[in-house]
């Protein structure tokens, strides 16, 4: 298992992975704002940001997107969940950074237990703008 820089080669997993993981999770939210988003997934805000993914026996498990100190994105694939692999990119970004800040919705219980676990904290409550869904900002810091 290994976690490395993602790819041009890598773009078209890491959508899916994407699209499936965020049906999964955020039921509360109409699929299609997920699927009519996939493009720009792609062309814009993996491009804008940096991102690494985790790879077992030449297969892409998942992956995390940060622009600067926030945490843009982390998805491991639906059928891969639960084994760890989540926390294994979370903690390589870990290694580099001194704080990390991110923006979780609040119906996405498992994520914010997740990231309870893993020395997030919740800083203050949010909107999301697109999708007019209540979340929370959490924040981690080394130390």
């Amino acid at each position: 298992m290994i976690v490395r820089e993602y790819s041009t080669n890598d773009l078209d997993e890491m959508v899916h992975i994407w699209l499936e993981a965020s049906k999964q999770a955020h039921q509360f939210i109409a699929e299609d704002y997920w699927v009519s988003n996939q493009k720009a997934m792609k062309e814009v805000y993996f491009p804008m940001s940096q991102s690494f993914v985790l790879v077992e026996d030449d297969s892409l498990i998942g992956f995390i997107s940060l622009v600067d100190n926030y945490l843009a994105a982390l998805f491991v694939d639906p059928a891969k969940q639960g084994k760890g692999y989540g926390k294994v990119l979370l903690d390589y970004t870990k290694e580099q950074k001194e704080s990390l800040k991110l923006k979780v919705y609040q119906e996405n219980k498992s994520a914010i237990g997740f990231y309870i676990k893993n020395k997030f904290t919740i800083a203050e409550e949010s909107v999301d703008e697109n999708t007019s869904a209540k979340g929370y900002v959490m924040v981690w810091r080394k130390g």
